[in-house]
């Protein structure tokens, strides 16, 4: 047997932090006791709250402005379906370093690529280069709405005109895994299984869908909390007069549902992390029962968060509230990390996970990474220059945006050229109520939370640097990063 530590990803898909902290009242009994047994990141950001940018960003440690996947390449509003020439993968240096790579689960990175084509051994995929959503023909359209003045809608579900209803929860029929996870998460337990007797170390990636929307699961899981007993989003009653108008046109989509319908939402939503915790559970299970828990670095992390009726919206996308950037992420190495069960609240990225496994595996570095390793914080020390601030790119989902966002330990700043720009005080407003942007006492926080933008504008290689004078509407452009502003 090898003395590198084996390496085991367990990710999900659209799940908040939120949920995975303590004392939430979602029910994560793994979760739970995997932390006081590994090192949490609290402050973990996703470089973009939507899946394809976020995963290659994962793979890769950069932005993507850099990586080159700015949305969802799995359809024709792509701005780009490659990752770019001459980029690569923490994936292709473990490979490279001698690990026996294995993929089950969802890809979502590269239309032109499958997880085969960065060093791994294929299970069960989906999401796969060249797979297709969301065709724009005329005579799907036609055959989805026949009716146009049908104004009935089920419980849990919304009407969409010429778009055909969405229902946002149900209960399945039978107790069973959704469709989505059905062989996925059978196929990894087998190879999990199959690797207690493997020689080489070994890299396993479990990419689970859930509890990505639509929150339709078993009955089990679905009535395990009572709607009743749960309070709405604390920011759920904000009107957005201060903020975006995108934001009060996405909430209007949403408003069809009544408060009891946005609780039963709540509580599908808590029911599938539930489900994904004790799926989880049975990872962890069966790596203790194989003798290599010692050894196995295990990562639990997500793409993007969950709205969940924070702020009257639901899903991810186009809004930059904690609920969609901030994600879980979880780290234990029993023989590795010193004092477990820590928290650590330093901003992270999602960046971050490449440099840490290749440094934990001995791997060759990646030729170029934005990310930071972690291994300081899990041998429990203090990394030199951690970083004071993160950032986050948003070149819309479906639908094309330019938006850029900024987090330090205090504030959150919304660069948004085609609106109102976004200021909040997290400290004393976590849950963003209150936009600062325009408050005179708070326009040097503003000034300095552009100059920090505007480095990591330029660290990055972002193109929204273009000075032109139509599109350069910031208070303050890129030449502020010489100014003392302190």
């Amino acid at each position: 047997m090898s003395s590198r530590p084996n390496i085991l990803f367990f990710m999900t898909d659209q799940q908040q932090a939120q949920v995975t902290l303590p004392n939430h009242p979602c029910k994560t009994p793994n979760i739970d006791r995997f932390s006081k047994e590994g090192v949490a990141f609290t402050s973990t950001y996703t470089t973009m709250a939507h899946c394809c940018p976020a995963r290659a960003s994962l793979m890769t440690g950069l932005y993507p402005s850099q990586h080159g996947i700015f949305n969802n390449v799995n359809n024709e509003q792509a701005l780009s379906k490659s990752i770019n020439p001459g980029v690569e993968m923490f994936s292709e240096k473990l490979k490279g370093a001698g690990y026996d790579m294995f993929y089950s689960g969802k890809w979502h990175v590269s239309h032109t690529e499958n997880p085969s084509d960065r060093g791994w051994e294929e299970l069960v995929v989906t999401a796969k280069a060249g797979s297709q959503r969301y065709k724009t023909t005329k005579q799907r359209f036609v055959k989805m709405e026949p009716d146009y003045s049908n104004e009935e809608r089920e419980r849990g579900e919304i009407i969409r005109r010429g778009w055909g209803n969405y229902r946002l929860y149900g209960t399945l029929d039978q107790n069973e895994v959704p469709k989505a996870d059905k062989k996925i998460f059978p196929s990894a337990l087998e190879k999990l299984e199959q690797l207690k007797d493997n020689q080489n170390p070994w890299c396993l990636f479990i990419s689970l869908n859930g509890p990505h929307d639509p929150f339709i699961i078993p009955e089990e899981y679905a009535k395990m909390y009572n709607p009743e007993d749960i309070s709405l989003p604390p920011n759920y009653h904000d009107e957005l007069k201060d903020k975006p108008a995108l934001y009060r046109r996405m909430r209007k989509v949403w408003d069809q549902l009544s408060e009891e319908e946005v609780k039963e939402s709540i509580a599908h939503y808590w029911g599938f992390c539930t489900m994904m915790d004790k799926m989880f559970g049975q990872v962890l299970d069966t790596l203790e029962n194989n003798g290599q828990k010692e050894n196995t670095i295990v990562v639990y992390l997500s793409d993007h968060g969950e709205h969940l009726g924070a702020h009257g919206i639901y899903l991810k996308g186009l809004s930059t509230f904690e609920e969609g950037y901030r994600v879980p992420c979880i780290i234990r190495w029993p023989e590795g990390a010193n004092n477990p069960g820590r928290t650590i609240h330093e901003l992270v990225s999602i960046m971050d996970i490449a440099p840490t496994v290749i440094e934990a595996s001995g791997s060759e570095p990646l030729s170029k990474c934005m990310g930071r390793s972690l291994m300081p914080f899990l041998k429990d020390e203090k990394p030199d220059n951690w970083r004071d601030s993160i950032y986050a790119q948003c070149n819309g989902v479906e639908v094309y945006m330019t938006r850029r966002m900024v987090v330090d330990s205090n504030y959150k700043f919304v660069y948004s050229p085609t609106d109102v720009d976004e200021l909040y005080d997290l400290k004393d407003d976590p849950h963003e109520m209150k936009n600062l942007a325009d408050d005179p006492e708070y326009q040097k926080v503003k000034r300095q939370m552009l100059k920090k933008m505007w480095e990591h504008v330029i660290d990055s290689e972002d193109t929204v640097i273009t000075p032109y004078a139509t599109v350069a509407v910031a208070d303050l452009g890129p030449g502020c990063i010489s100014w003392d502003i302190d």
